[in-house]
């Protein structure tokens, strides 16, 4: 959350500074007030205090003077200029919107300790029992179809190795699997987990429909995040247009998000199959030898 204000603040004084920056451009009067201006307490400045003190109180007067016929030369101006600074307002507003538009994306936080003191003493108690272990690995054919291929370009060199994984972060999504099965009677299938850099870089050359995130810039990267779909009569269901996988999908997000995880089915980009578990000061940070490894980071 503070993330997003620190980046909201950061566009405000970068628009500040290019809309200054445009009206002396725009108004060669101003420009050369301005120039003088500034020319003026540089030798104040050096001409010592008394002096740098005089010469402020002749900008003062000198800035004062032209009065009304001052500002109708700058209405004057802009009025020959209006398409132009129009689209210039319109291009200096794009990231300040953007970065609203956003927000829901770029936010850092999240994760467990957002959560409900109730809610966190469950997911608490579930980590503290019984150490769940990693399913089999799924055989190459359960990935062997035209909806896999065509949807999840690449998934056949994903890596799927449970161990790569985050300790803490898979064994919510080992209990994720669970409920699942045990209540919604969907079982479940690792897509993909840990990704190297190389990879995400190499997805998202592919374009934003297979991944807008470069390296370092997800979760992935530091084996805290998954890409997960249904097993049906042996084969992996990823389409969001089975109602069945659909439905599915809605149950994974709840569960999940009951285990402290940020599910990508509420982002504005929709990825119903992706879950996080997010850590404040990770992402952009270089994973350690530990996390590469699979091993707990904590």
């Amino acid at each position: 959350m503070y993330e997003n204000y620190l980046i909201i603040c950061l566009v405000i004084l970068i628009l500040l500074s290019v809309l200054a920056a445009g009206l002396l451009v725009l108004s060669p009067e101003l420009r050369g007030r301005f120039g003088a201006g500034v020319q003026q307490l540089l030798r104040g400045m050096q001409q010592g205090g008394a002096g740098f003190l005089r010469r402020i109180g002749l900008l003062q007067t000198a800035v004062g003077q032209g009065g009304r016929g001052w500002w109708a030369m700058q209405r004057e101006a802009m009025g020959r200029n209006r398409w132009l600074l129009l689209a210039t307002l319109c291009v200096l507003m794009t990231p300040l919107l953007l970065v609203f538009a956003l927000r829901g994306e770029i936010d850092a936080g999240g994760g467990f300790d957002d959560l409900p003191a109730e809610q966190n003493a469950v997911i608490a108690q579930l980590l503290q029992g019984e150490q769940l272990v990693p399913p089999p690995p799924l055989p190459p054919e359960a990935f062997l179809t035209q909806e896999v291929e065509l949807i999840r370009p690449m998934l056949m060199s994903a890596s799927r190795d449970w161990m790569q994984l985050d300790e803490d972060f898979r064994q919510r999504l080992l209990i994720v699997f669970r409920l699942m099965e045990e209540r919604h009677g969907y079982k479940m299938a690792l897509l993909e987990g840990y990704r190297s850099p190389s990879r995400q870089n190499t997805l998202a050359g592919m374009g934003s429909h297979v991944s807008n995130a470069r390296a370092f810039q997800s979760y992935h990267q530091y084996g805290l995040a998954a890409d997960c779909a249904f097993l049906r009569n042996g084969k992996v269901v990823i389409s969001e247009r089975d109602p069945w996988a659909m439905r599915g999908y809605q149950l994974y997000g709840e569960v999940a998000e009951s285990m402290g995880l940020v599910w990508g089915g509420r982002w504005k980009m929709m990825d119903f199959g992706h879950i996080e578990l997010r850590r404040r000061g990770v992402l952009g940070s270089q994973p350690s030898a530990a996390t590469a490894a699979g091993t707990s980071s904590e």
